[in-house]
């Protein structure tokens, strides 16, 4: 019985331990597409055109809005640790636009450190007419359209 009792606690502190390391790994999310740097090193400036980049790099990962003459090929890595908030630790975006004929004017490749964060406005846009208490919203149509109610249909 001695024997069966120190097995399973060695069987405990090894889970706990293997636990605890298991907890303080992150949670690693890759997404997105980058093709392989020869075939980006391949393409040639004014000779190849969208056809032949979606055949040699495939689809894009975006088209630009307003401009479907640049296509991006994004990918990112993000770690989580536990329960906090999930932050990028790596991005490569390939960008590559055409000309109105179709052809490559350019790339370039952007990073994590070309990124902008930024600081939305908490401002409230004020709204015209008044202000109503909770206990107002609740019980102000009390009476209204009623015969003889106290409502405000007459003003």
């Amino acid at each position: 019985m001695q024997h069966f009792l120190q097995k399973v606690a060695l069987a405990s502190a090894l889970g706990l331990t293997l636990g605890a390391a298991t907890a303080c790994a992150p949670v690693v999310t890759q997404r997105g597409y980058i093709p392989d740097p020869e075939r980006i090193a391949s393409i040639q400036v004014g000779v190849d055109d969208k056809t032949t980049i979606s055949e040699r790099l495939g689809s894009p990962s975006n088209v630009a809005t307003f401009d479907s003459d640049t296509w991006y090929y994004i990918s990112s890595r993000e770690e989580q640790f536990v329960f906090f908030h999930p932050e990028p630790v790596k991005r490569d975006i390939l960008a590559i636009s055409f000309n109105p004929d179709g052809r490559v004017a350019g790339i370039e490749h952007y990073g994590l450190k070309d990124g902008q964060v930024f600081a939305f406005s908490d401002n409230i846009t004020p709204t015209k007419g008044r202000e109503l208490t909770f206990l107002q919203q609740m019980f102000g149509n009390l009476g209204r359209g009623l015969p003889g109610g106290g409502g405000e249909e007459g003003k």
